[in-house]
């Protein structure tokens, strides 16, 4: 029972830095799941994905991963955040990847100085403005998405309806102030996932293999107001590497 109690409440402390986050991400998940594919058992399993993971990282370092962010969905893991220590960025992946039921992760920990206080407010305050205008958007199923903002950056993960939908997200999310772009993991409702090959958990350190084909295509947009569907931007990003 203590084993589930500290688990829990890693996994509400690694979600958000508040239990309002915590509830509503959970609630996402369960929305996604009872709304779309999969049904609730889905999302029991995204859950216990994600309080799995929560508790790797709360063995390993508290204080190291609990600036970090984790997003479930339909097995697909999506780790946001920021470390000082690249090795910290490593291990954080190698962890996530060690869960049975992982299909993806997607690796987008920065390795910078925190921000501290000012930036987590802003943060903060971009995803609530995102999520209160999609919740009262009627074309848009605010639950089907997960939101996770890092350094003016937003992430968008879960469900979309179809392309429309999601291009309205995006053109939302891109108008609000201080958003210096949005990163898009949202897949089409009915879309197959295609699990990528789990790494060789006996390997140490990071080893970049450049052949490896990506985990999952990311889209990346810039701020802007102008009219009409939204445009990829060109960004080099870094794979997962190991």
């Amino acid at each position: 029972m203590n084993r589930i109690v500290l688990c829990l409440c890693c996994l509400m402390m690694l979600s958000s830095c508040s239990p309002i986050g915590a509830a509503a991400g959970a609630g996402a998940a369960l929305g996604i799941g009872a709304a779309r594919e999969g049904g609730l058992s889905a999302s029991a399993s995204d859950l216990k994905i994600k309080a799995l993971i929560s508790d790797k990282w709360f063995r390993y370092d508290l204080e190291t991963f609990a600036k970090l962010n984790l997003t479930v969905n339909q097995g697909r893991v999506l780790v946001t955040g920021v470390v000082q220590n690249p090795d910290d960025r490593v291990e954080a992946i190698k962890l996530a990847w060690q869960v049975d039921g992982v299909n993806q992760v997607i690796n987008e920990i920065r390795v910078a100085e925190s921000e501290g206080l000012p930036g987590y407010v802003r943060d903060q305050w971009i995803t609530t403005r995102l999520r209160t205008v999609m919740t009262f958007d009627r074309d848009i199923q605010s639950i089907n998405y997960s939101i996770d903002t890092v350094a003016g950056t937003i992430y968008l993960m879960g469900v979309a309806q179809d392309q429309a939908e999601l291009n309205k997200v995006i053109e939302t999310a891109r108008t609000i102030p201080n958003v210096q772009q949005v990163v898009s993991y949202v897949k089409m409702a009915g879309e197959q996932i295609t699990a990528a090959p789990r790494p060789d958990q006996n390997m140490t350190g990071a080893v970049e293999n450049p052949t490896a084909p990506p985990r999952y295509e990311s889209d990346y947009y810039a701020p802007s107001a102008a009219a009409g569907a939204p445009q990829p931007l060109a960004v080099e990003r870094e794979e997962i590497q190991w």
